[in-house]
């Protein structure tokens, strides 16, 4: 009995194990390669499976997804001659998974090395400052050579990044004072066009400035020329209008004789107390000088008014007179005897006799 049963449990055991092997399920994107005695017979897709226990056997699952994988940095020589370490990135997916397992051992190791000669292969064509600025030409070619080659091993190569590129420390430091010579010369250069453009905005604000002040001067002299010229005309109109006599034209010359021995050639003037011929002819040329106007208004005084004047004029030329002969010549401006001769306001038309006064010559 005690035998009976172990044999019993002994082989329900086995028929278990048996349907165990004889069943496999397979993850989803995962692929499974049957060998039968050691052949390949089949590849198992995802989903339930069976197998012949005993005479089947699975190898490891093959990954179907896209896979990443990293390359440690490789040194390359560029065509100018300098090491420089490149660091790539490899986007690929399994597409045949009999081949991937059969055409070659391991596949990620041969993806690397392929990488590696064909990274050499392209950046030793190139110079480091093209290497730097051809990025994109680098991973197209790369990517096509890797994706000609892993066709046979069941692999599509998606995508070829370099991920770094390092120079060595040496022309590092030389790229770097290059890039600030650079940036130095830049802003250099728009430093000088700031300046020149401020330059040439200052001397356009001055010119329109200068145009502007010379206008405006312009104007201002125009305004003054035409004020003097109406000022200058409305005089001469009302000396025309109020028609001077000689009396009054003679009282005005006697008011400048001060102002005429003012200036700075004039130390000495000696004027006859007796002017009276010299005032009559002065005032003889002034009234014959003003023609009178069509336009002038004749304006009568009064007699009274007329008489009035003539006599104040005759009686301020007696004081003029008696003065100038006590005390002979006056002294007028810086040293200057000018007398006062209002005898030419008087009605005496016959020109005297000059005097001796005292200090004439």
């Amino acid at each position: 009995m005690d035998a009976a049963l172990i044999a019993g449990i002994f082989i329900v055991l086995l028929a278990v194990f048996t349907v165990l092997r004889a069943v496999r399920i397979v993850p989803q994107a995962r692929a499974g390669n049957v060998e039968r005695l050691g052949r390949y017979s089949r590849t198992l897709g995802p989903g339930l499976n069976f197998v012949i226990p005993y005479v089947d056997r699975v190898r490891p699952l093959i990954d179907l997804r896209e896979q990443v994988v990293s390359f440690k940095p490789q040194p390359v020589i560029t065509e100018d001659n300098l090491v420089v370490d490149i660091d790539t990135v490899l986007y690929f997916q399994v597409t045949d998974p009999r081949a991937a397992a059969y055409e070659i051992a391991n596949f990620i190791q041969g993806v690397e090395q392929l990488t590696v000669t064909t990274l050499r292969n392209v950046v030793g064509g190139m110079d480091l400052e093209k290497t730097l600025t051809s990025r994109d030409t680098i991973n197209s070619q790369l990517r096509g050579v890797l994706d000609e080659a892993t066709g046979k091993w069941g692999i599509r190569v998606n995508r070829v990044e370099i991920k770094a590129i390092d120079p060595p420390k040496t022309i590092k430091e030389a790229m770097e004072k290059q890039m600030r010579a650079e940036r130095d010369k830049r802003a250099a250069i728009l430093t000088a066009e700031g300046f020149r453009q401020s330059q040439i905005l200052t001397a356009e604000g001055e010119k329109q400035s200068a145009i502007l002040r010379a206008e405006g001067d312009r104007t201002a002299a125009i305004l003054k020329a035409e004020g003097q010229s109406q000022a200058i005309d409305e005089v001469f109109q009302a000396v025309h209008r109020n028609d001077p006599d000689p009396k009054l034209l003679a009282y005005q010359y006697l008011q400048m004789l001060p102002q005429l021995a003012q200036g700075p050639g004039n130390t000495f003037w000696v004027i006859p107390s007796e002017v009276t011929s010299a005032l009559q002819g002065v005032s003889k040329a002034f009234t014959e000088a003003l023609p009178k106007s069509a336009a002038t208004r004749e304006v009568v005084k009064p007699k009274t008014a007329a008489r009035d004047e003539a006599a104040h004029a005759a009686k301020a030329a007696e004081e003029a007179i008696a003065d100038a002969e006590s005390s002979g010549p006056r002294q007028l401006g810086r040293g200057a005897g000018i007398p006062d001769p209002l005898s030419a306001l008087t009605s005496d038309p016959a020109p005297a006799e000059p005097r001796k006064a005292h200090g004439e010559s």
